[in-house]
């Protein structure tokens, strides 16, 4: 993800059923030769593997999800482990929904898995488990510490067979579909199962869950609050002193892919800010792209990023103190690459945010390209979803369905905000409607122009040893900078060279645009997703931070103020600003 500033403040980031409502006013394994391709772990392999019979059979082997009735919207659940007579380490435990989910092997299974470019051993376990965990998470486990009786003598006063007992807690959201766990033997390599679970189910998966917020034109008077809910039917969006509106349901299924009433109920009641209409003076938004989520347990999941939830919550104390208007997520939204339960689990993180400040959103890599689906880029990265479910969970307001290029403006700035996925060549749809968008902007209402994509200029990251600087294309480099003539900084640069370096005012670097030379770049991809290192092979590269966190801006008619902020400490690591006559 970039930031590029220029004196129109070019900003480059780089980085189910659904109901949409909108307010009145009116390959082995994937090729080492793309870093961001989808990374696979021992458990992301497990539905690769072939499942054997265990060695030996325990008829005691036990497996119990512990539940006073239906689950709530969320919680953490234990899951007891008992009757173990010899604990492995490679004991393991998967949660899988719904119930009725095949732990046996699928050989059918094999094509969906060979066209993202993994040709891993055959057969395939059938369904793949939400998430999973050792049973040595239990420190108590292995060395078999707690233990129930499975046999007594004749008179029952006596205990002749005891079995190892084993707890792990897994966080459990509604996502609308019932629960059984799976106690598994053999490790992710070579599974095999011990035991199947009781069913479980969750109390209401009707239930309006995960409500977001986003803005849908310039007027600073409408935002459209999508959520997901398992009701196949429009529900109910009561605002304002009661008044009722009906919603729209969307919905896809794998084949789109590469009245709501009180016995549904009703989620909690949000408050929120609209942002600053077009030409208002001042306007503060958080940036940045490549967050994920991360797990609240300790399980393995099918993609993690680790640093996920502290953004989330260092992101909350900011929008607590009223200051901050809007959010930009520039591209690899949730990680989720065809586990859609990952969507699910991603936009419970967000809600405490993007359910009181529009979230915005643009569209990377790991949401829209597939090979043979027409993205530019032909790598397995999205899974398969094509960008079908980021379209559905975030609407924006783009040119049409496949289409995820927009602009809107807030206060003094014009966001521009185009898909590094899609052709962005000369004379394609996309580069004309550039051109056209950039020269449309009405400079004495929004001065600033802010330009947003998923895809960087310039980096000094090492992201792939084999090929240096591979996140960068130097095709979309040669087409589309002359148009606009992990956390680093740049001078003001242009083809590689510095044009113009800050100066220091009040202790700030400070970029004087009255004479624009070029534009400053700035490198924002630390919101969840694991760091890169750098080099320092140039000279415009003026400031590298590995640290998770966001950028956090303030535009006014005159001065843009850029600061990143740390999500460990929510201290200011860097800041600079750009001025203008």
């Amino acid at each position: 993800m970039e930031v590029v500033f220029s004196k129109l403040l070019h900003i480059f980031l780089l980085f189910p059923l659904c109901h949409s409502w909108t307010l009145p006013q009116n390959l082995e394994q994937a090729s080492a030769v793309y870093k961001n391709n989808t990374a696979i772990s021992d458990f992301r392999l497990v539905n690769r593997r072939k499942l054997i019979s265990c060695p030996t059979l325990n008829p005691y082997n036990n497996i119990e999800i512990l539940t006073n009735g239906n689950l709530p919207d969320d919680s953490m659940i234990t899951v007891k482990i008992s009757g173990v007579l010899n604990p492995d380490s490679d004991d393991w435990v998967g949660l899988m929904s719904p119930s009725t989910a095949d732990s046996d092997t699928c050989l059918s299974n094999k094509i969906k898995y060979v066209e993202t470019g993994d040709l891993a051993s055959l057969p395939l376990v059938c369904d793949y488990p939400i998430k999973s965990q050792y049973v040595s998470n239990d420190p108590d486990y292995l060395p078999c510490n707690n233990t129930e009786c499975l046999s007594s003598d004749k008179g029952g006063e006596t205990c002749i067979l005891e079995g190892c007992t084993a707890e792990l807690t897994f966080h459990a959201i509604n996502i609308r579909t019932d629960l059984k766990a799976v106690f598994f033997g053999g490790g992710y390599s070579n599974p095999c199962v011990w035991a199947t679970s009781n069913t479980v189910s969750f109390a209401n998966p009707n239930s309006p869950l995960y409500g977001h917020l986003n803005s849908v034109d310039s007027t600073g008077t409408s935002m459209r609050v999508t959520w997901v809910s398992g009701d196949a039917t429009p529900q109910t969006v009561q605002y304002g002193s009661g008044i009722n509106i009906t919603s729209t349901v969307a919905t896809f299924t794998a084949d789109n892919m590469c009245t709501s009433d009180d016995d549904v109920g009703w989620s909690p009641t949000i408050s929120f800010t609209t942002p600053p209409a077009a030409g208002d003076t001042q306007l503060c938004f958080i940036a940045f792209g490549d967050m994920g989520k991360t797990p609240l347990d300790q399980s393995n999941e099918h993609y993690i990023q680790p640093g996920a939830s502290s953004v989330v919550n260092a992101m909350l104390d900011d929008i607590n103190s009223g200051n901050i208007d809007i959010v930009y997520h520039i591209g690899d939204i949730s990680y989720a690459t065809g586990f859609l339960v990952e969507w699910d689990y991603f936009l419970r993180q967000i809600n405490p945010v993007a359910s009181r400040v529009a979230w915005m959103t643009g569209i990377g890599n790991h949401e829209r390209d597939f090979p043979e689906s027409n993205s530019v880029y032909v790598t397995p990265d999205s899974g398969g979803e094509c960008g079908v479910p980021y379209e559905t969970y975030f609407p924006m307001p783009t040119q049409g369905t496949d289409k995820p290029w927009y602009s809107i403006e807030q206060g003094p700035v014009h966001f521009t905000i185009i898909s590094t996925e899609h052709d962005w060549t000369p004379g394609s749809e996309q580069y004309t409607w550039m051109e056209n968008d950039l020269a449309s902007v009405d400079r004495t209402r929004t001065p600033w122009i802010i330009f947003q994509a998923h895809r960087p200029f310039y980096t000094s990251s090492v992201t792939n040893t084999l090929i240096p600087n591979d996140s960068v294309d130097p095709a979309f480099v040669l087409v589309v900078e002359p148009l606009l003539l992990q956390y680093k900084r740049t001078c003001a640069v242009y083809q590689s060279t510095c044009l113009q370096m800050p100066t220091q005012q009040d202790g700030v670097d400070t970029y004087d645009f009255s004479t624009y030379e070029a534009p400053v770049h700035v490198v924002i991809g630390m919101s969840g997703f694991t760091l890169d290192s750098f080099v320092k092979n140039n000279t415009w590269s003026l400031c590298q931070i590995s640290e998770f966190g966001y950028s956090r801006l303030t535009a006014t008619k005159y001065e843009i103020t850029s600061e990143f902020v740390s999500a460990a400490t929510k201290q200011v690591h860097d800041s600079f600003k750009i001025t203008k006559s």
